[in-house]
Formats: structure tokens, C-alpha cells, sequence
């Protein structure tokens, strides 16, 4: 591991902060930089595009904001937007493992780098675990429908219906994202810009048939909540249009990172917002808000016009769309892990790397089984409450921290300038602490537990074994 040597300023005690020249340049070459510009974008297009369209819009038109929940979706989108300008102003800054981790770690010092990869860690995990469950969901439904009746005891995790012991199909999704990932950067990314390629075809055959069965009378009213019925739903939505910042965490797997990256950030949620518009239209237009199923919105909307072969394509097509989220939020969680450890907040055998496919196996396998525990064994409303928190806190660090790099570096190199700056970071700040208080006391008290344990755990072993204390 490289050594960095302490400087007069900012180098001492938990708000040491490595200076962005070394960042950018001391890990070069640890990683494979094998992925290109629409490699990244389907990186991230997989991380956004996937419960948003197949099961949340719906919910959303049904309950909080009918016809309205277009502007749902761009109200969050655009108070994404600021978030992912920011980080796309890092990206091309600080081209390296770790994304927000690494930014806050540069920024605002060791410690506050180290609360938020400690928070990541479980956030990305527990994501992949949901995912899991809602894909294993999806399965069993489709199994039934074809006559095949599978034991009750691995259809669920204890306490999620009768006779359930563990959900099994959503382990061994785990287990097989994580081995899709150990075949090295180059083959998984292959694999998720096909299967990406297949949901984005799914989306775009919803949408030019779909335009064909709207009837205008459906969008009338189209407040039927009124306006804080939409903005409330902005608040749901919003965990449906985040994923660029997981995919961030492939900078240094990036053959030209300072130039791809914050393209790719930028592309990945401008083309998922055009199709999260244009797939709300379809679904309100079709169908009367009131009439559209809240789990699987498409499906009955198009089985309501008698289109019930292709209804049966759209929940195919859910399931593989939903499967890219997990690829994207494994392999961030895995170099968040990986970047903390080779900076010597965890123990530096986590950050072994394969010899021959430069991927870190060792903490792939690991998160593969702990979010496979996690998806076999808690139903997904409890897994559910481990995520978001961690996320939000993530975005107002990197918006805050790209404010303060602005100001206290101006002249550094930058490949992407976040423009309006400081009100669009501020935006981004403000939208996600007030995101923050929806979420419920469960939430808060999960989050606290796990972030007291990460304290314990940096002043034991981290703020001593960090490089910046060598």
C-alpha cells in the first residue's frame, strides 16, 4: 500500500484529509480500467431504471399522486440532478474507488469519510437484498402461472407467509451476482450492457404500445391528491432515480475516467428520466389511476386492453430490469469496501485483489453471502428500513464537500464543473435532508445502532491503522 507523507496542513487527528493530488494518482493501475464511456452509462442506467418503472409508478399514480406522478418524477429527478452534478464534478476530480467515501474522505477528513463508508456498506448491501426478494417475488408468481407449485418453506423469509423458511431463489440471486463480478470487470460489464440492452428494448415496446391505448379522459384530474399529493410522491420516487452514485464507485475501473465518468453520470439519469416520463404517461393514460395495480402497474394496465401476452413480457422484462440494480449496488458496495481498506481503515486482507482478473474477490464473496443471509432471512419490509438513510447523507456530504473543494482549490484541474454553483449542490443538500425526515423512527434507530458500531470500530482499529498515520 502506498504510504502518504503528513503535510502542514489538514493531516492530523480524524479530520486528516488527503490532499487531491495524491488521490488522483497513487492507487493507478491496482484496479483493471477496462470499462468504456456506454459501459459506465449502462452501469448506471441498470442502477436507476428498475423498481422505479416496474412497481413504483404505479404505487405511486394509485395512492399519493395519480396522473400527477410525471411531475413526481421530475420533481426528484431534478433535485437529483443537483446531487449527480456534484458528483460528477468529483468523478472527473478524483477518477478512483470509493465514490462518496473517497469525495468526503478528500474534503471534509478521515472521519467523515469513514461515517459515510461505513453507511454505504450496509446501505448498498441491504439494497441488494430488497432487490433479491423483490425479484424472488416476481418468480414465484410466474412459476405458479405455469402450473408449478414449489414447498411452501422456500418460497419466503420466517414470518413473511405460512409455512415460509427462507427465501431461497433470492440467496442464490445473491450468490450469483457476486460470482458474476468475480469473473473480473470486463465480463460482468459485458453482461450487464446486454441485459441493461434488454430492459431498456422492454421499456421502449411499453411505451410505443402503450401510446396506442391512451385515452386523454384518464388524465383527468391530474391532481386528483393535488399538489402535495405529487410532491409526496416526489419523496417516494426519489430512491427510484439514484444508482449513478453506486456506479461512481467504478471510476478506477474506467479506461479514461477524468473524461467518462461525469459523462456517464450525467447521460445515465437524463436518459432514464426520458423514459421514466414517457413510461408515466403510458401507464396513466391507459389505465384510470384508480384502476392500476400498485405491485405491477404495466402488467394489469395492458392485460386491461387486452394485451395480456404482452402483460406476461412486461413481468419478464421486470425481472431482468431489476437484476441490473443488484449488479450496480453490489459493485459499488465492493469498492467502497475495497477503497476503505486499502487506505487501512479495515484490515488490508479485504483489499486482496485476484491476480489475474483485478477484482477483489474476497470482499465480493463476503457481500454475496451477507446480503444472501439478509434476502433469505428477513421479509422485505425489515431489510427494507436498513436502506436510505445512508444514501441521503451520501448525497449532502458530496454536495457540501463540492462546494468547499470549489472554494478552497479553485485552480485544480476539473474534466466537469458543476455549473451554478453553490446554489445547485445547495439544492441537492436541502432536497435530501428533507427527504431524510420521511423516513421512519425504525429507520433512525437501525441507522444509529450501525453507526455508534462504526465509531466503536474506527477508534479501535482505523484512526491507528490508517496510511495517513504512517
Amino acid at each position: 500500500m502506498t504510504s502518504v507523507q503528513r503535510g502542514p496542513r489538514g493531516r492530523s487527528g480524524v479530520f486528516r484529509r488527503k490532499p487531491v493530488e495524491e488521490i488522483a494518482s497513487e492507487h493507478d493501475g491496482q484496479l483493471s480500467r477496462s470499462l468504456g464511456l456506454w459501459q459506465l452509462t449502462a452501469i448506471g442506467v441498470g442502477g436507476i431504471i428498475g423498481a422505479g418503472i416496474f412497481a413504483l409508478a404505479g404505487a405511486v399514480a394509485n395512492q399519493t399522486a395519480g396522473p400527477a406522478v410525471l411531475f413526481s418524477f421530475l420533481i426528484a429527478g431534478v433535485a437529483s440532478a443537483a446531487a449527480a452534478l456534484s458528483y460528477a464534478e468529483f468523478a472527473g476530480l478524483i477518477p478512483q474507488a470509493g465514490s462518496a467515501y473517497t469525495y468526503g474522505y478528500a474534503v471534509l477528513g478521515e472521519l467523515i469519510g469513514w461515517c459515510i463508508g461505513w453507511d454505504l456498506l450496509l446501505e448498498y448491501t441491504a439494497i441488494v437484498a430488497v432487490v433479491a426478494i423483490g425479484i424472488s417475488g416476481y418468480f414465484g408468481f410466474l412459476v405458479g402461472q405455469l402450473g408449478v407449485h414449489l414447498p411452501a418453506w422456500m418460497l419466503g423469509a420466517p414470518g413473511s407467509g405460512t409455512g415460509h423458511i427462507v427465501d431461497l431463489f433470492a440467496v442464490l440471486l445473491c450468490l450469483l451476482i457476486a460470482f458474476l463480478l468475480n469473473l473480473g470487470i470486463r465480463s460482468a460489464a459485458r453482461f450487464e450492457t446486454f441485459v441493461v440492452g434488454l430492459k431498456v428494448a422492454v421499456v421502449l415496446l411499453v411505451i410505443v404500445v402503450g401510446v396506442f391505448y391512451i385515452k386523454t379522459a384518464n388524465y383527468t384530474p391530474f391532481f386528483p391528491f393535488g399538489v402535495g399529493g405529487a410532491i409526496t410522491g416526489a419523496a417516494t420516487v426519489f430512491f427510484a432515480v439514484f444508482g449513478y452514485d453506486a456506479m461512481s464507485t467504478a471510476a478506477e475501473e474506467s479506461r479514461d475516467a477524468r473524461r467518462h465518468m461525469p459523462k456517464a453520470i450525467i447521460f445515465s439519469l437524463a436518459i432514464s428520466m426520458v423514459l421514466y416520463v414517457l413510461a408515466t404517461l403510458v401507464l396513466t393514460g391507459m389505465q384510470n389511476y384508480r384502476d392500476i395495480e400498485p405491485k405491477s402497474g404495466f402488467s394489469s394496465a395492458f392485460a386491461s386492453v387486452g394485451l395480456s401476452g404482452l402483460a406476461s413480457v412486461i413481468a419478464v422484462g421486470a425481472i431482468v430490469g431489476i437484476l441490473t440494480v443488484m449488479f450496480t449496488f453490489m459493485l459499488g458496495v465492493t469498492r467502497v469496501w475495497f477503497s476503505m481498506s486499502r487506505d487501512g481503515l479495515l484490515p488490508p486482507w479485504f483489499a486482496k485483489l485476484h491476480p489475474v482478473r483485478r477484482v477483489p474477490t474476497r470482499v465480493t464473496w463476503i457481500v454475496g453471502v451477507a446480503s444472501g443471509l439478509i434476502a433469505g432471512f428477513l421479509p422485505i419490509r425489515q431489510a427494507a428500513e436498513l436502506t436510505n438513510i445512508g444514501i441521503l447523507l451520501a448525497f449532502v456530504v458530496v454536495c457540501v464537500a463540492v462546494i468547499i473543494m470549489r472554494y478552497r482549490q479553485p485552480n485544480l484541474p476539473r474534466a466537469f464543473r458543476t455549473p451554478g454553483m453553490p446554489v445547485v449542490p445547495a439544492i441537492g443538500v436541502i432536497f435530501s435532508i428533507w427527504l431524510i425526515t420521511f423516513l421512519t423512527p425504525v429507520t433512525w434507530l437501525r441507522f444509529l445502532g450501525w453507526f455508534m458500531l462504526g465509531l466503536i470500530v474506527y477508534f479501535a482499529y482505523s484512526r491507528r491503522h490508517s496510511a495517513l498515520n504512517r
